[in-house]
This record gives structure tokens, sequence and C-alpha cells, in this order.
């Protein structure tokens, strides 16, 4: 929804969702993970090393185009871990402010309208049942030819959710003045139109 409202009014769309399982690639592919156990001071360390940006809209590592991978299932498993270190928070808002401080940007996140723009000029709470989350995943893996798990996947996005709403630093909150859309029984033309009114009522 976010993607399709930049594109039609011409805007940077920024998936910052994205900039985090970036960071947790770099993580996995620099061995700074035990199971599921970060080495927390490593990846500190690493920071000013991790170069985050996005080539014509596909999230890049280090100069290189990591859409697809950081998609899969084990970037999937830790990004909640990393997303709640505050340093790394830190630095991915920074990013993220300097990224949208020119206006005209639409960016998609779990706390983009409390803590990196509160004052943005619209924002949009969206929120679906945890299954049908997970099946629209689920096919979204499959359709890209990856091997996916349904259960596997509902479980990763019911930990997710407890984590980042319970996590110190910026957690997943609702935003006083955001507009909450539940999207579980719509089609993707009925949330587009939806959110196109949204954002007319909110520049006009």
């Amino acid at each position: 929804m976010a993607k399709m409202l930049a594109l039609r009014h011409q805007y940077t769309y920024i998936d910052t969702g994205a900039m985090y399982r970036a960071v947790s690639l770099y993580a996995l592919r620099n061995g700074f993970f035990d199971g599921e156990v970060l080495d927390t001071k490593a990846l500190i360390a690493k920071l000013p090393e991790i170069h985050i940006s996005f080539c014509n809209q596909r999230i890049c590592l280090n100069g290189e185009e990591v859409e697809q991978e950081i998609r899969g299932m084990a970037v999937s498993n830790v990004v909640s871990i990393v997303a709640a270190v505050p340093e790394v928070r830190s630095e991915m808002v920074r990013l993220q402010r300097e990224i949208g401080k020119g206006k005209g940007v639409v960016l998609d996140g779990r706390d983009i309208g409390t803590v990196v723009f509160p004052n943005a000029e619209l924002k949009i709470f969206l929120t679906a049942d945890a299954s049908v989350r997970a099946r629209r995943r689920y096919e979204e893996l499959l359709a890209k030819g990856q091997t996916a798990s349904f259960e596997e996947i509902l479980h990763n996005v019911k930990m997710r959710d407890q984590m980042d709403l319970n996590r110190e630093t910026s957690p997943l909150r609702q935003a006083a003045d955001a507009i909450v859309l539940d999207n579980s029984e719509m089609t993707v033309d009925e949330q587009d139109e939806w959110a196109e009114k949204q954002f007319y009522n909110a520049t006009h």
C-alpha cells in the first residue's frame, strides 16, 4: 500500500523494515549470531562499516542489492533481535530522517509515526490478523520460487509482534493521531482506494 501510494504521487518510498533486515543480513553473514543469540558488541563495533542505501527503491547493503535475500526466513527469524539493539535503531532512525527531511516521502515501518516522524502529515497504523499476514507472506515467497512453511511463517509473525511490542527502544505503538486500518478482509484495490482518500484529506 505504501509503495503504491508513493508511486502514484511520485514520492520516494522507504521500506524501513528492509533497512533492519539488511543489518540483520550483515550480522548473519559475519557470524554475529550463535543460533538466535546475537553478539551485540561485535555488531555495534561494525556499524560504521554497514552502509544502507536504496537502489531504484530496492535495498542495498554496502552497494550490493539484497532485496530478495533479506526476505528469507533466516533473516526474518533474527530481525527483531537486531532491531531491538538501541545503537542500531539510533543509526537507522538518523538515516531515515536524513532521507525524509526533504519531504515527498512515504515511509513504511513500525515506529515511523511515533519516533521517526512524529509530526508527519499522515499516519496510517496498518494491521491485519496474524494468520492473514502469514498467508500473504507465504504466498509471496512461493511466488518468488522460495521454499516456505506456513506454520513457520505464522510462528515468526507472532514472535516478531511480541518482540517489537515489548522492546525497550522504540516499541511498536499506534500513534495517538494515526488512522487505523485493518485490511484483513480487504482487496488490494480496496486498500489503495482507502489510502488515496486519506492522502487527499491530509494534503488538501
